[in-house]
């Protein structure tokens, strides 16, 4: 038996829905053969109005990229209501991070898209930066929220590499 103190977290949700997902999560998870517990606020450590799934630490990898899989895969459209709204205005992630600096580079992110016209909203909370955070953008624009990035990052090379 592991010591389930050490266990990391590969799933948090907060939504009204959060125990239902968190349940789904955890069984998928042990469908693939990964010791997988759940938790709900009523646990240490766990934030209160949600619910996690946390894996032992060599599992972690393995454990997100099947959770990654399962909410990528596309909804059965005929189960979904209010068919008549189009996706395209769905919000996807664009960048995503937990690292130290990443609020920073979430609100560079978010003034680069936003002086280019593209709408985009930052989901995370200086309070709890081990959550990380995270740049959403409409999926219909996506590509262009890259370009215009990636124009920023090279510009700024450039500039650098001149001084």
């Amino acid at each position: 038996m592991t010591d389930e103190s050490a266990f990391i977290t590969v799933f948090r949700s907060g939504d009204p829905s959060a125990e239902a997902d968190a349940k789904a999560a955890r069984d998928c998870l042990t469908e693939a053969g990964i010791q997988a517990i759940l938790l709900g606020d009523d646990a240490p450590g766990v934030i209160e109005g949600t619910w996690e799934v946390r894996v032992p630490p060599p599992d972690r990898p393995r454990a997100e990229a099947i959770l990654e899989t399962r909410t990528s895969e596309p909804e059965d459209e005929s189960q979904v209501p209010n068919e008549g709204l189009s996706h395209d205005l769905d919000f996807v992630s664009f960048f995503r991070s937990q690292a130290n600096d990443a609020e920073m580079e979430a609100v560079m992110i978010q003034s680069i898209l936003e002086s280019n016209g593209i709408p985009c909203v930052v989901i995370g909370a200086p309070q709890y930066p081990s959550l990380g955070f995270e740049v959403r953008v409409p999926k219909s624009r996506v590509e262009e929220a890259v370009a215009v990035v990636e124009e920023a990052r090279q510009s700024g090379a450039a500039q650098g590499d001149s001084a």
